[in-house]
């Protein structure tokens, strides 16, 4: 289910971004990106459900902080489950190990009650997303040591449909890890590096992530 690449670091901050499924064939993803180095050195990549995801997932987390010293920040999905599993894995974060990501209100007025955990992948965001993580790659501006993603960037194509022309997976193709590690760039963007390890009990366990602390 992991594919590791190289140990994590002290001192690293760690995003972590994961692309959901129901099932049915479809996987889930998660790319574990280091905002340090520019690097993505754990991949999780099963079929099963975004709920078997989410304990391995909060491990995973928990481990990071660990050994780094950094609370790393995590974004679901949203879909197929992901807004459920966000807020199940908040629930687990009871040691304050890592911060949950929360999506910007882009173009709306801040409400704190409708802050929504997680990543949002919709019309007015994937074109963008997919933009900039191919801006990104194009300017080999990320290391990727993961094959599967690699083989699924090359089969992600632009096909019309009845409205516009939309990136996807070619046909018997998967976008999972393609669409997870999109997210991640766009935490890159969004979460700033905290300016030395953070300590256990810097922050309250439930600790969110909009652009800073808080």
């Amino acid at each position: 289910m992991f594919r590791r690449y190289r140990p994590y670091r002290k001192g690293e901050f760690y995003l972590v971004a994961a692309d959901t499924s129901a099932g049915g064939g479809d996987f889930c993803a998660a790319q574990f990106l280091s905002k340090t180095h520019l690097d993505v050195p754990s991949v999780y990549h099963s079929p099963d459900t975004a709920t078997s995801m989410t304990p391995l997932i909060h491990e995973e987390l928990e481990q990071i902080f660990d050994i780094t010293g950094v609370k790393p920040v995590v974004a679901y999905e949203r879909a197929n489950g992901g807004a459920f599993e966000m807020d199940r894995l908040a629930s687990l974060n009871r040691l304050g190990k890592y911060t949950i990501f929360v999506m910007p209100g882009y173009g709306q007025v801040e409400n704190v009650e409708s802050k929504k955990l997680g990543w949002d992948t919709n019309t007015a965001t994937r074109p963008n997303m997919q933009k900039e993580l191919k801006d990104a790659i194009d300017n080999q501006l990320i290391t990727l040591y993961d094959k599967p993603t690699i083989s699924e960037l090359f089969s992600f194509i632009v096909v019309q449909t009845s409205s516009s022309w939309k990136a996807q997976a070619e046909k018997n193709a998967h976008d999972d890890l393609v669409m997870a590690l999109a997210i991640a760039w766009q935490m890159y963007q969004i979460c700033e590096t905290p300016e030395e390890p953070i300590k256990n009990d810097d922050f309250p366990e439930d600790n969110l992530f909009q652009g800073g602390w808080y």
